[in-house]
């Protein structure tokens, strides 16, 4: 599948998403699909990134980067977007530094070889992407008995529910993971 909506040229871009583009590609090393793809429509571009920043990059709660990143894989994968679970699925590489876990997450958390508390916050995330009507108070006495606080499962349905619509935004575009992001996390970075 190529992508539905071809992306713009980064010199065609205003100068404050080509800036930002232009240090994620510093960082990473490639340019990720999702930040040309998005940016053919830069005021929907800035929202996106300024909530995904506000949710993914916050250092208050107690969900680490990994848990957030495990929270995105398991629920793109019940919404079957193929781009969150492989780009994701490489930045929970990363952060976990637990490749095999990172695919039993993909593919069944249920079954993953993960703790306790983060089986509970998938349980519940999985909630909120597939019965988000059927949440009730006992779901978060669970998570409360885990150590969540109410913030926390703010953050793990603010979290969820983004990546609804981000998922749908790439699966309905035809947006494809880039390659390099298959062996992140999977073998040594190569230095510069």
């Amino acid at each position: 599948m190529t992508e539905r909506y071809p992306a713009p040229t980064l010199d065609s871009l205003p100068e404050d998403i080509r800036t930002r583009i232009l240090e994620v590609q510093e960082k990473a090393g490639f340019i990720p699909n999702v930040f040309l793809g998005f940016a053919r429509r830069p005021a929907e571009w800035r929202a996106f990134f300024a909530y995904h920043d506000a949710l993914m990059l916050k250092e208050e709660g107690s969900l680490s980067k990994g848990d957030r990143e495990m929270i995105v894989v398991a629920t793109s994968a019940a919404n079957q977007c193929l781009y969150c679970v492989v780009a994701h699925g490489a930045i929970l590489r990363i952060y976990e530094k637990k490749p095999l876990v990172t695919d039993q997450v993909a593919v069944n958390y249920r079954k993953a070889d993960i703790t306790p508390r983060q089986r509970a916050m998938l349980d519940f995330a999985l909630k909120v992407c597939e019965q988000s009507s059927a949440i009730e108070d006992a779901d978060f006495e669970r998570l409360h008995a885990h150590g969540f606080d109410d913030e926390d499962i703010w953050d793990i349905a603010a979290i969820t529910a983004f990546f609804g619509l981000s998922n749908r935004m790439a699966s309905f575009s035809g947006m494809m993971p880039n390659p390099e992001f298959y062996l992140m996390g999977r073998q040594p970075r190569e230095k510069k």
